[in-house]
């Protein structure tokens, strides 16, 4: 869990205010010779970067925060994964990268919002609180550069396995990491054969019938409770599917993961929200309402 890996980094608590503050010691300063960022954004979203398991692909999450400067980055869910690290602790090097480049930017002035999700769920009971510089939210409303304001949450609240079957959660946790490992096996052969990189796990959620009526199910679900809210969109992670797409009225966007697709959704400084590959190409950016307006 997250508490548990900012451990190493913590100094002695303490409390002020109407508040707790854990006050962590700074990172140390980067002497890796990298360069400075090359990017500046008004926000960055992330989520499901499931830190503590092999499939994490740290290292190229670290690199996208280190070129990517921005006001205001949201963790948007199960950033450490919990759950796994309660089976079997696993821990890279560069997953404590992840971590140190996250309070950098806090230190830096970055405006850190976490959100748990169900798999670092134990950090819910501290939302309302201030850690290392992150403020812990069950969900935020966030408003872009032009005016429009979204809802961000993690989205496992309008999964029903996770919500009344947590085993079955559990159990599908499992089956997935297995075709994560598959997956890793087939991609070093076609390495080896010089073919380009493919994901078993994402052509399955592509293919599957039950798999994708799930994922469209999952975003109609929660654009209907921005709308209900009287919202322009809504931001979550959750499903490991990045995505921008038009539901009704409401703007449904979905950061991806770091495991398969290693994806990020930005906003740039004049408000258009677009996702990012780990090395910065655009992958999918939003359409202009003036656009959308002549159709």
């Amino acid at each position: 869990m997250i508490a548990t890996a900012l451990r190493k980094f913590s100094a002695p608590a303490r409390r002020g205010g109407t508040g707790t503050i854990l006050a962590l010691r700074p990172p140390e300063p980067d002497l890796s010779g990298a360069p400075e960022p090359v990017r500046r954004l008004r926000s960055i979203f992330i989520s499901d970067v499931h830190l503590g398991t092999r499939g994490c692909k740290a290292a190229a999450l670290a690199a996208f925060l280190r070129s990517h400067a921005c006001e205001s980055l949201y963790l948007v869910g199960d950033i450490v994964d919990g759950w796994r690290l309660k089976r079997a602790w696993f821990w890279r090097p560069d997953h404590t990268t992840v971590i140190q480049e996250i309070l950098r930017k806090a230190q830096d002035g970055t405006r850190v919002i976490l959100i748990p999700g169900n798999h670092d769920e134990a950090l819910r009971p501290y939302a309302g609180l201030n850690l290392a510089g992150v403020d812990i939210r069950f969900e935020a409303v966030h408003r872009t550069a032009d005016g429009r304001d979204f809802l961000v949450m993690h989205g496992d609240y309008f999964d029903g396995v996770v919500r009344y079957a947590k085993w079955l959660a559990h159990l599908g946790d499992w089956a997935y990491d297995i075709a994560l490992w598959v997956s890793e096996r087939v991609c070093d052969v076609r390495r080896w054969l010089g073919l380009p990189h493919w994901s078993l796990a994402a052509y399955l959620k592509r293919t599957v019938k039950n798999a994708v009526e799930y994922i469209g199910r999952f975003e109609d679900a929660v654009a209907r409770e921005a709308e209900q809210r009287g919202l322009d969109g809504a931001i979550c992670g959750h499903i490991h599917h990045a995505s921008i797409r038009r539901i009704g009225r409401i703007l449904y966007c979905n950061d991806g993961d770091w495991v398969e697709s290693c994806t990020a959704l930005v906003e740039t400084p004049d408000g258009t929200l677009t996702i990012l590959s780990a090395t910065g190409e655009t992958l999918v950016r939003e359409r202009p309402a003036r656009a959308l307006a002549t159709m």
